[in-house]
């Protein structure tokens, strides 16, 4: 069963550009990623979507997504509440809906 991860980020001011290029340049070779997208939530706000083969995959490349977060870590602000800089949630698809 494929799975998904979702990130939700808040870019500091100004610097909206350089997150998206970092994400841009990043080489996403991870085993079992299908594919990701960026979607802006906000002004400063994203969500980063990232679709797996399945759960082991997603969870066997954590390490290599924090080494890809700490590439642009100093773009993020604070997401407060004890958060941090991001706030990942994934998971196993349990419905897949079609047109």
């Amino acid at each position: 069963m494929s799975a998904f991860n979702i990130v939700r980020f808040r870019v500091k001011p100004g610097r909206q550009q350089a997150f998206l290029d970092a994400h841009r340049k990043a080489d996403p070779t991870f085993k079992g990623f299908r594919r990701g997208s960026m979607v802006q939530t906000g002004e400063r706000d994203f969500c980063l979507v990232g679709e797996w083969d399945d759960f082991a995959s997603l969870a066997a490349a954590r390490s290599q997504m924090i080494s890809l977060l700490d590439s642009f870590r100093a773009e993020l602000e604070d997401l407060g509440n004890g958060l941090g800089v991001t706030d990942p949630v994934s998971g196993e698809v349990v419905l897949d809906l079609k047109p």
